[in-house]
């Protein structure tokens, strides 16, 4: 029923699009409304939650976005990104284990192609937030739920879509997406869960009487200052080795090279040096003994890539671990997370780190950008 009522919802929707079209006197507003329906599968990354696959999970969004007006230089470089809020609900159909997940995140949507074609246009949502999950692990009531151990989790969306324009106010939106949720091992256990799905949406320009405004200043502020950077930071998080263990610490301190292609794209490449109170834990179940000094650590080296809007980055990173003494998790460490750039150096890290679609943790750190001549 549910399914159904949402697909009437989108016909009405479109049906007042249409009508909306018929006052010619008034403009498009900056703000916009768009329903989407995703339907797809949850992708089973350990065999051992394939038991909660239980049928074909849908996403039921309604998002609420304004066009950015081009005042300044990061709108220009990636062709004038839409920004907005999404209200979400999943459901995993399976409301006995999973039951559904609440979320609320913002995002941008950037074009990926500069032109705007009347029949299509390809464009890239990123999209980092917060969802409740009504089900998670309990020991009594639901044990067989390995995979989300919190009710508050993470919530991360990529996705890819096209603008197919069918009135002057009014565009359908079909796209493929991925979509993450967990709680970054906060709390065990924490396989967490991520679906493929295709979506369809419509995407309504509110009309306006308000004149488009006049851009006669481009904010130029933050253009990169070098081609090559020098960056470093520290960053602290948290999780457990077991379930109902104690809270664990990890600690971070990365040296990287960084090279700005252009103000959009960001290379890096250079070492992570991690100290895991977790991983200590590990080295005495193998090795029987405590770790001292050096083997304390654990080194990788990662390269990365970095999208960047302005002064916020987005960066994907992979690192392999070079120095070790016991191997608990996969050799393969990768990052996604946000950095925010400050016009004098410093910067702010939020990081996920995990090993092979698994969850380590949530990094928190404050770090410095060199700029080199």
């Amino acid at each position: 029923m549910k399914k159904y009522l949402s697909y009437i919802f989108l016909l009405l929707f479109a049906a007042f699009g249409v009508k909306a079209q018929k006052d010619t006197a008034r403009k498009l507003s900056s703000w916009q409304i768009k329903p989407v329906i995703n339907t797809g599968f949850i992708l089973v990354h350990r065999i051992t939650i394939g038991h909660l696959v239980k049928g074909y999970p849908a996403i039921y969004e309604m998002n609420v976005s304004k066009r950015t007006l081009g005042n300044k230089l990061w709108h220009l470089e990636n062709n004038k990104p839409d920004m907005g809020i999404s209200f979400q609900c999943i459901d995993f159909k399976n409301p006995a284990q999973l039951g559904y997940a609440y979320t609320l995140a913002p995002f941008v949507e950037i074009p990926l192609c500069q032109q705007e074609h009347k029949m299509s246009r390809l464009i890239l949502r990123l999209c980092f937030g917060a969802t409740y999950i009504t089900k998670h692990f309990d020991i009594h009531q639901n044990p067989k739920n390995i995979a989300i151990g919190s009710h508050v989790n993470a919530f991360v969306q990529f996705k890819w879509f096209w603008h197919l324009q069918l009135t002057k106010h009014l565009r359908f939106e079909p796209g493929f997406a991925f979509t993450h949720a967990s709680n970054g091992k906060f709390r065990n256990p924490n396989l967490g869960l991520n679906i493929m799905s295709l979506n369809a949406g419509l995407n309504y320009v509110l009309p306006t009487k308000k004149p488009t405004p006049l851009i006669t200043e481009i904010d130029s502020s933050t253009k990169a200052k070098s081609k090559h950077e020098i960056l470093t930071y520290a960053a602290i998080g948290f999780n457990q080795h077991s379930i109902a263990s104690p809270k664990l610490k990890t600690y971070m301190v990365s040296a990287v090279y960084q090279r700005n292609v252009s103000n959009r794209h960001k290379f890096s490449a250079g070492f992570d040096f991690f100290c895991d109170q977790n991983y200590f834990v590990d080295y005495k179940n193998t090795l029987g003994t405590d770790p001292q000094g050096l083997d304390k650590m654990r080194i990788a080296a990662r390269v990365g890539y970095s999208y960047n809007m302005g002064r916020i980055s987005f960066p994907f990173e992979v690192g392999y671990y070079v120095l070790k003494k016991t191997n608990p998790d996969a050799a393969i460490v990768t990052r996604i997370g946000a950095r925010y750039y400050t016009s004098s150096g410093l910067i702010l890290h939020w990081g996920l780190r995990t090993h092979f679609a698994v969850a380590y943790c949530f990094e928190y750190g404050l770090g410095y950008r060199f700029n080199l001549k």
